[in-house]
């Protein structure tokens, strides 16, 4: 029996849960700390492509499901299968906001594996860039994977 394998980490950001939400959907404020760029805002059913500042491709990401400061969801294709991530936010004291990301799921096996050490270390760096770009306004991401560049 194969078990699927699923990535789950979280962070607290001590800051209100709609300016943790807006960082999270709009393209502007996500060239702060995660992409370089996005052909819009994540938006319930809309098709945007992402760019990174590490790579000279795009990225093409399916937003699911969209739930005003609580929930949001996309699919990107990782390994040539479609991926569902999905961020929760809830408030475990006022003014403060805990982000929950999930991405699910991939077979327990070798390249099962694989991913799911380097995507646990993305979306932990993920959560790490975005509390520093929230509290403390500082892009923590810029040039820290220029040596991945192709």
């Amino acid at each position: 029996m194969t078990t699927s394998l699923v990535i789950k980490a979280a962070i607290q950001i001590q800051k209100p849960i709609h300016e943790v939400f807006e960082a999270i959907v709009d393209p502007q404020k996500m060239s702060n700390y995660f992409i370089s760029k996005a052909s819009g805002r994540m938006e319930e059913g809309k098709q945007i492509l992402w760019q990174f500042p590490e790579f000279d491709m795009e990225f093409p990401i399916r937003v699911g499901k969209i739930e005003k400061d609580q929930y949001i969801s996309y699919y990107w294709e990782v390994d040539k299968l479609e991926l569902l991530v999905e961020f929760t936010l809830t408030t475990p004291k006022p003014g403060n906001t805990l982000v929950s990301v999930t991405e699910k799921s991939r077979n327990n096996d070798e390249a099962g594996i694989k991913w799911l050490g380097q995507n646990t270390e993305g979306w932990a760096n993920f959560l790490a860039c975005l509390k520093c770009y929230l509290e403390y306004g500082i892009n923590l991401r810029k040039g820290a994977f220029d040596y991945m560049r192709k």
